[in-house]
């Protein structure tokens, strides 16, 4: 299977480069499942219904959120009636929607999809994102139930990052870190076969801090006060995430690509 993951959407510019990007990359890259996570995607806040559909009608099979899932409240009601998009497992224990799902992709295979959050330098205490994977990973063996597994890792640290690769490793195709909005470049397939990168980055304008506008997060750093509102920068975004190709019998990663298209970050495609 051919697989795109994308990173944390922020704001308007980062849905403007998926909307612009995705569906040639669909069709030049033939590929079998994307998914995208959007949990920035609303003024930097967490998704909205409608930018939600905006996203899955520019190609994305899942959408998956975060730590910030709810703030744009009507995702309470909405994710409830939309199938495609996925919460954390363990943001909390009556929240709506589902934190893991198996999809059939356009090729007709099955990918398991789940996120979950860590725990390290978050500001809520999550449950144990360990022990959260864990039934779910038994339940839809990779090459089994599911041709191919991905794990959304939503977290600060990329230790805790890491550690959820190697505890996936052989039973997971893909597992790739979001959250911190920064790119990394270890783009690996462990031993076990499984997919990995600390962190996929954000679909956003990288002429900001972490995505929003520089002059309030500095003025802040710089003088330890606020003044404004943080707003999403507005400037030209770099598509950013991963390219994954998986065994059709065993679902393990053949291959894995960074992907890095438009502004300020682009590099040659996969």
């Amino acid at each position: 299977m051919r697989i795109l993951f994308l990173g944390d959407v922020m704001g308007r510019a980062g849905r403007a480069a998926v909307t612009e990007h995705l569906p040639r990359l669909r069709a030049d890259w033939r590929l079998d499942f994307v998914v995208v996570n959007g949990e920035n995607a609303t003024n930097g806040m967490g998704l909205s219904g409608e930018h939600a559909k905006a996203l899955l009608d520019a190609g994305a099979d899942c959408l998956t959120l975060g730590d910030h899932a709810f703030d744009q409240k009507d995702m309470l009601q909405f994710i409830e009636g939309e199938s495609r998009i996925i919460r954390p497992l363990n943001f909390a224990k009556n929240a709506p929607g589902k934190g893991f799902r198996l999809f059939t992709a356009r090729n007709g295979r099955k990918v398991l999809v789940m996120q979950v959050l860590g725990q390290v330098f978050m500001k809520r205490p999550f449950d144990d994102p360990f022990s959260a994977v864990e039934p779910i990973l038994k339940s839809h063996p990779r090459g089994g139930l599911a041709d191919a597994v991905i794990v959304d890792m939503h977290c600060e640290a990329t230790s805790e990052k890491m550690a959820m690769g190697h505890y996936c490793d052989g039973r997971a195709s893909l597992v790739v870190g979001t959250h911190t909005h920064v790119p990394t470049a270890d783009a690996q397939v462990l031993p076990g076969g499984t997919g990995y990168l600390s962190d996929a980055g954000m679909c956003g304008d990288y002429n900001s801090v972490i995505g929003m506008d520089k002059a309030e997060p500095m003025r802040r750093f710089i003088t330890g006060m606020p003044k404004a509102r943080f707003t999403p920068a507005t400037g030209e975004a770099t598509l950013s995430g991963l390219f994954v190709e998986t065994e059709d019998r065993t679902g393990a990663a053949r291959a894995v690509r960074m992907v890095r298209i438009g502004g300020r970050l682009e590099q040659a495609a996969p």
